[in-house]
């Protein structure tokens, strides 16, 4: 009873029974010697990554939390904490950061493959219940790009919805509506206008007490007036679109969580210029789900859906029943999955490589010592 009560303010970002468990599940396997300082392990919640520090909320307030060393040492660069995460911490002192030891088990995570040509997994949310999926409806709307979101959101776990933002900008709303639905079979989409105060009630369905929703987008998108409109403070920065080419520049430089008046929790990102996909779960068949089952009548089971006979995706395309752009999409995220796949493995067994030779070194150096003695 004792913990539950010091762990009020937790409950309020989320804490529940079902996190009390994990944490049990969790200390019961520290060895001995770690369990003998268990008391002052507690559970806390990354509210903000600055990059080499954490935003961190303890039953005690908010704080800064940084690795432990044995931390940074067990973590590779992809399954670092994100924001989002349910951490365990140890306190030093009132104005001293908290030493973040570990990770309990999540419920989601929301990653990419991090820009640049390394190999590495960035996790942009953790534990999240829904991904509001956020474009704007002018000239930066892709459909094209919502497919990498859907992907991206099916492969984590999460829920997706889809925010259409700034619709007073738009003249005609059902093209939108009508294209957006068509490549979203069953995903929600919401039309809003923070302009106009309109759309705000469709959110109130995933951001309730003990909700943990997170926004992503492109730079322009319009994520940070929705932040100030579902919190009623003005948290984030915003600035006008480039009226060229409707596109914005990064007003959200870092992560961050919100706390919403409902009870909710909501986690800021900042906009993607590009969304590479780090790995497929069942995101491509979820997201192409029409193309994998019209893939289902072709005469060959293997069909690629390129020039093969009896196709029946290349028949429909011809039918103008699936538009040839999404058909290419698909083949197009195929081929990027698999590349990524390949990345991988020829990672993996680089460092397998490296491993290999390092240990063969190690040997021979203590046999020259040998010999030397």
């Amino acid at each position: 009873m004792e913990n539950r009560i010091q762990r009020t303010e937790l409950i309020q970002f989320g804490w529940s029974a079902a996190w009390d468990q994990k944490w049990e599940v969790t200390m019961s396997t520290y060895t001995h010697a770690e369990k003998e300082t268990r008391p002052h392990f507690e559970p806390a919640r990354i509210t903000a990554d600055y990059g080499q520090k954490y935003g961190i909320l303890t039953a005690d307030g908010n704080k800064f939390g940084s690795l432990s060393g044995k931390a940074r040492d067990l973590f590779c660069e992809g399954s670092k904490p994100g924001v989002g995460d349910w951490v365990i911490v140890k306190s030093y002192g009132e104005y001293d950061d908290a030493l973040i030891h570990g990770v309990l088990e999540r419920n989601s995570v929301i990653s990419r493959q991090a820009a640049g040509f390394e190999t590495k997994e960035q996790i942009i949310a953790a534990n999240v219940d829904t991904l509001f999926i956020v474009c704007a409806l002018n000239g930066d709307y892709n459909s094209r790009r919502l497919e990498r979101y859907l992907i991206m959101a099916w492969n984590s776990g999460v829920n997706p919805v889809i925010v259409l933002s700034k619709s007073d900008l738009c003249e005609d709303l059902a093209p939108y509506l009508a294209e957006t639905e068509a490549i979203s079979p069953g995903v929600p989409v919401i039309p809003v206008s923070a302009h106009y105060g309109l759309g705000k009630e469709a959110f109130e369905v995933y951001t309730g007490y003990g909700k943990t929703v997170a926004l992503v987008g492109s730079s322009g998108s319009g994520k940070s007036t929705i932040i100030n409109w579902l919190t009623g403070e003005t948290h984030q920065l915003t600035q006008e679109v480039r009226e060229e080419d409707s596109r914005g520049r990064h007003t959200t430089t870092h992560r961050e969580l919100f706390r919403l008046p409902g009870g909710g929790i909501l986690i800021d990102t900042p906009g993607m210029r590009a969304l590479s996909i780090w790995e497929d779960g069942e995101g491509v068949s979820r997201t192409f789900e029409d193309i994998e089952q019209l893939a289902q009548q072709c005469r060959f089971a293997d069909c690629q859906h390129v020039k093969e006979i009896g196709c029946a995706v290349r028949n429909a395309v011809q039918m103008g029943e699936l538009e040839a752009k999404r058909l290419g999409n698909y083949h197009k995220m195929l081929r990027e999955i698999k590349f990524q796949v390949n990345k991988e493995a020829a990672a993996a067994k680089k460092s397998t490589r490296n491993a290999k030779h390092s240990t063969n070194r190690d040997k021979k150096a203590g046999w020259r010592k040998e010999i030397e003695d």
